[in-house]
């Protein structure tokens, strides 16, 4: 699948932020993947597209998971966050995404 086949502005969209947390960082030193935080509405084609066209890497495999919004109260009413979907992006052997020093766009 090539970068050419989705409309380039949508796929400037669909990576909201990487998601860094203890479990993330854990994931990507042990299975050499990514976790980013992704448009509710996104497929692994477009996110695999996306990640390619803006890091410059080769990606073998995405997998995705819906987050469920936490139950929270507001006052006296009962309400709930948002559910969000999070994207496992699998790099190829010897490619790495540093956030740290990437340039984006």
């Amino acid at each position: 699948m090539s970068v050419q086949k989705f409309n380039q502005e949508r796929l400037m969209n669909v990576l909201l932020a990487p998601q860094i947390s203890e479990k993330a960082t854990y994931v990507a030193e042990k299975n050499e993947q990514v976790i980013f935080r992704v448009v509710s509405d996104a497929t692994k084609p477009e996110i695999k597209a996306a990640v390619e066209l803006l890091f410059k890497v080769n990606v073998e495999k995405v997998q995705v998971s819906v987050v469920k919004g936490k139950s929270k109260r507001f006052g006296k009413y009962m309400g709930s966050r948002k559910d969000w979907k999070k994207a496992y992006v699998c790099l190829a052997p010897g490619q790495e995404i540093n956030f740290a020093t990437s340039e984006q766009g």
